[in-house]
């Protein structure tokens, strides 16, 4: 599905999270609702910290691990801009822009293209 970027969005993080499907995810104990949805604070195995969907993760013995792959890039973008949407999660649209680059844009950023 394409949007169009509807207000310019500009990614929070420079090294942001990354997570393998089964990796074990430290947790701050940090939470955030955003738009509704739960957050958490996390660490993974190689350091890098950020916000991950609560629903991301499972435990197992006391470990928590990654369901799935996860990152937590973000799109920078621009207002006009049309984007390809590849996956929407808590609030969020993980998007291709026409130069190929990928990331997460806040849902309230977009609507869908009619086009």
């Amino acid at each position: 599905m394409d949007y169009i970027v509807t207000g310019d969005w500009t990614a929070s993080y420079a090294d942001p999270i990354r997570l393998s499907p089964g990796e074990r995810v430290r947790l701050s104990g940090r939470e955030d609702v955003w738009e509704g949805h739960r957050w958490l604070w996390a660490t993974a195995t190689d350091g890098r910290e950020g916000w991950i969907p609560d629903t991301l993760v499972f435990e197992e013995s006391g470990i928590h691990m990654a369901r799935a792959e996860y990152t937590a890039t973000e799109l920078t973008c621009v207002a006009g801009q049309v984007l390809e949407g590849l996956q929407e999660q808590h609030g969020w649209v993980f998007c291709r822009a026409a130069d190929g680059d990928t990331g997460w844009v806040p849902r309230r950023h977009l609507v869908v293209s009619e086009g």
